[in-house]
């Protein structure tokens, strides 16, 4: 597991990007995990998001959601160097 966690919900738009794969892959040092639900009611369906160390992450689109994403990483790797 790693010292960055990324929280997706398997019914948001985010999804239809393979963080897992382009996460994981770009900063070992995190770990993607999908759940059925975050339990942010309607949110998934309002907006791409993902938790980043429990942070709320939004975005208009996947793609602005997840270069979002990748700054949050950045400023949390920033603590632990």
């Amino acid at each position: 597991m790693g010292i960055v966690v990324v929280e997706i919900c398997d019914g948001n738009a985010i999804t239809t990007l393979n963080l897992e794969e382009i996460l994981e892959k770009e900063f070992p040092e995190v770990a993607v995990l999908t759940s059925d639900c975050l339990s942010f009611c309607g949110l998934c369906r309002v907006k791409p998001y993902a938790l980043v160390n429990n942070r709320r992450i939004f975005g208009r689109t996947p793609e602005e959601c997840l270069d979002k994403i990748r700054a949050a990483i950045k400023e949390e790797l920033a603590i632990y160097q």
